[in-house]
């Protein structure tokens, strides 16, 4: 039962994300009203130019709103699933060190070799 909510929030919580990211995509910044005034067609939108900023402000805050609720709900659904540890380093597997490995003997130089000229 605690997957199956689990999923349902998270799927609202996407939905919502992506309606805050497009709500925000559609809507025009402070400065379009200035380009309309030297006869750039870039202020008109699907809902008019009064109507807009109200209809989408108001959208974006309801999906804000419902993207923060969804996130505090999936935090403590997160939560609840896990139990609570101490430490982080209590699930750390100790392991005995590695000893040093055993150095050969050098192999006793020929008398026609030259290896026992180089220093060490």
């Amino acid at each position: 039962m605690g997957g199956v909510v689990f999923s349902i929030v998270l799927t609202i919580h996407v939905l919502a994300g992506l309606g805050v990211i497009g709500l925000v995509l559609m809507q025009h910044g402070k400065g379009a009203d200035m380009g309309a005034a030297f006869g750039s067609g870039a202020s008109g939108s699907l809902f008019g130019s009064s109507g807009s900023a109200n209809f989408l402000s108001r959208t974006t805050a309801a999906l804000a709103a419902v993207f923060f609720v969804t996130s505090l709900g999936l935090s403590y659904l997160a939560g609840a699933k896990a139990p609570a540890s101490k430490s982080v380093m209590e699930g750390v597997a100790v392991s005995k060190p590695a000893e040093a490995p055993a150095v050969a003997p050098a192999a006793p130089a020929d008398d026609a070799s030259k290896a026992k000229d180089i220093p060490r």
